[in-house]
């Protein structure tokens, strides 16, 4: 995704690193720079990835409006980003601002993701392969759901109602916004699900929230995407309106990523539903 320059109204603040989590980078850059899997290595990795999830708030960063915030977007990085990744959109929806949003862009903990031969990158949950949804990571989507929940609930002890505040995701994290946005059980803004699909849909029947069930869906996809292909989101958006959600569904001629018309189109749907 081409990088865009921020206003230079934005203003913008990384949350306080802790000393836990500088220590947690270098193990993680100690881990990667070794090309030799080892049992040892699986083992300590395992532990690692247990401490992040358990002990460790999610590191995030921050954008303000200009005045007091009224609502907020939480936006989730797809599978080896962080949370810089998204960042330059926040100019390109051309939303007033008027609308006082506040933008927090999440960094998903650093584990072993068995797909990539175990190496330790930014992650939300482990995946093992791209050919079927049977070994789904259950417990690590539900402790990455957990903690975005967290973000939700101090955005409403600052004031912002949960009725103004919008879950946000590519790929991975856009599987965890279906996931958790669908289960909140306060209601929420919407669901912005971009080039992914539903995890656990299995489950979604007897763990979905009366709360969203009508909580509008906005979701994109591209027609060219090799990493998660279009039939996965399709097949997601056909079984979420079986379930009665409301989908708002665009594609674009693209791959696995986004493009300015869908940017634009975010941007209006944003406006439209807050």
């Amino acid at each position: 995704m081409r990088l865009l320059q921020l206003p230079a109204h934005s203003i913008q603040y990384k949350e306080k690193t802790t000393k836990q989590q500088k220590i947690a980078s270098l193990l993680a850059y100690l881990f990667n720079v070794s090309f030799v899997i080892s049992l040892e290595k699986a083992i300590i990795a395992v532990y690692f990835s247990c401490y992040l999830r358990y002990f460790m708030s999610l590191e995030k960063i921050v954008h303000e409006p200009t005045s007091e915030a009224k609502a907020t977007v939480i936006w989730l990085h797809g599978l080896g980003a962080d949370g810089h990744d998204f960042e330059p959109v926040i100019p390109q929806l051309d939303l007033p601002e008027t609308s006082a949003i506040r933008f927090i862009f999440p960094h998903a903990p650093m584990i072993p993701v068995t797909l990539n031969a175990g190496f330790v990158m930014r992650a939300w949950y482990d995946i093992k392969s791209l050919e079927s949804n049977r070994d789904e990571d259950a417990d690590g989507i539900r402790q990455s759901a957990t903690a975005v929940a967290e973000i939700i609930s101090a955005e409403t002890e600052k004031g912002i109602d949960s009725e103004k505040i919008f879950l946000a995701g590519f790929s991975q994290g856009g599987a965890i916004a279906l996931h958790l946005g669908l289960r909140l059980e306060r209601k929420i803004a919407g669901v912005i699900a971009l080039s992914t699909y539903l995890p656990l849909h299995e489950s979604l029947a007897t763990e979905a929230h009366e709360a969203n069930k009508s909580t509008p869906i906005f979701m994109a996809h591209g027609q060219m995407d090799p990493i998660v292909p279009i039939n996965a989101g399709t097949m997601s958006r056909d079984y979420l309106e079986k379930h009665g959600y409301e989908i708002s569904w665009h594609q674009y001629p693209m791959e696995h990523s986004v493009c300015m018309e869908e940017i634009k189109s975010i941007g209006r749907w944003i406006q439209d539903t807050i």
